[in-house]
């Protein structure tokens, strides 16, 4: 009998440690930020925030009161960052697809274009980041002497980091961390297709992209599924890429929802409106994860199940 619970309650003990950290990390300071939404809680109580006032629902009443200048900018937000999340996912997953089913067949080099396709996201994020915003500066950056001094693409060089340029510069550098990852699940997807398949295709007269879309398409549906809402879920809340690029203050054309935030609550030393929106954030990202997963479980045939 004790050998036998020893054999169940050691699974559990073993991922005690783990369970412990996870309560340390996310649960506890997720608990506390709900707490601070529903208080007034500013410059003059971060010493004692316990003794904040109550505000209830008011700072929640204030972030979505689009009428009002902090949910209009906050609204705006939202929508750039909804934006640029689905253009950066949306090209991630096509450049990671284009370069994984490039790099399906054997060829010399092979193994060296897959190490250095894997390069950006091996990089320190804050590296790799600081390393473009030098690139984007207008007077002494790569992009404007290629761009302008070697193409003559532009009549004058481009301010980058300011402005409406600002947004493209950001889908640029999150698509360069982000295609990498794609690249890599879904090059470890394609190898559970058999080469039987194309063999069998090809006897039957389809061309390269019948294969694909009959073939290849299908079978990653099941990697697809995981790699889209990773990518959505980590482009969404992406703060690394944003505010090593631009400061603590990012264009109005970029201003992500995770600088947003920042702003709200370590600039104006609100965090009571800055915690309600981050709640409100987490409910709405939950919001998409469900009906993601809803919809994409329904859409599973009977050889997918």
């Amino acid at each position: 009998m004790i050998a036998r619970l020893r054999r169940i309650g050691l699974p559990y003990l073993l991922l005690l440690p783990a369970l412990l950290l996870e309560l340390l990390i996310h649960l506890i300071p997720m608990i506390v930020g709900i707490v601070m939404s529903f208080k007034q809680l500013t410059q003059f109580f971060i010493r004692d925030w316990g003794a904040a006032p109550w505000a209830g629902l008011d700072n929640y009443r204030i972030a979505v009161d689009f009428d009002a200048p902090v949910g209009e900018a906050l609204l705006h937000s939202f929508w750039v960052t909804l934006c640029f999340t689905l253009l950066a996912v949306g090209l991630s997953w096509l450049l990671g697809t284009a370069a994984a089913i490039l790099m399906q067949d054997a060829f010399r080099g092979r193994g060296f274009l897959r190490a250095i396709f894997l390069v950006p996201y091996a990089l320190p994020v804050y590296a790799a980041v600081i390393t473009w915003s030098f690139m984007f500066q207008r007077d002494t950056g790569l992009i404007n002497h290629v761009i302008h001094d070697q193409l003559h693409l532009t009549s004058e060089r481009s301010f980058w980091l300011i402005g409406d340029n600002s947004f493209t510069a950001l889908v640029t550098v999150s698509v360069w961390r982000s295609w990498p990852f794609a690249f890599l699940c879904l090059m470890a997807g394609l190898q559970n297709i058999p080469r039987e398949l194309y063999e069998a295709a090809s006897m039957d007269g389809a061309g390269v992209w019948q294969q694909i879309r009959r073939i290849t398409l299908p079978s990653l549906r099941p990697v697809n599924q995981v790699l889209v809402l990773v990518l959505f879920l980590w482009t969404f809340n992406d703060f690394n890429t944003p505010y090593v690029l631009f400061g603590r203050s990012a264009p109005e054309a970029a201003d992500l929802i995770s600088i947003h935030i920042y702003q709200s609550s370590f600039v104006t030393w609100n965090f009571g409106a800055g915690s309600a929106m981050s709640v409100l954030l987490l409910l709405f990202l939950l919001f998409v994860t469900a009906t993601y997963l809803l919809i994409t479980s329904r859409r599973k045939g009977p050889a997918d199940a």
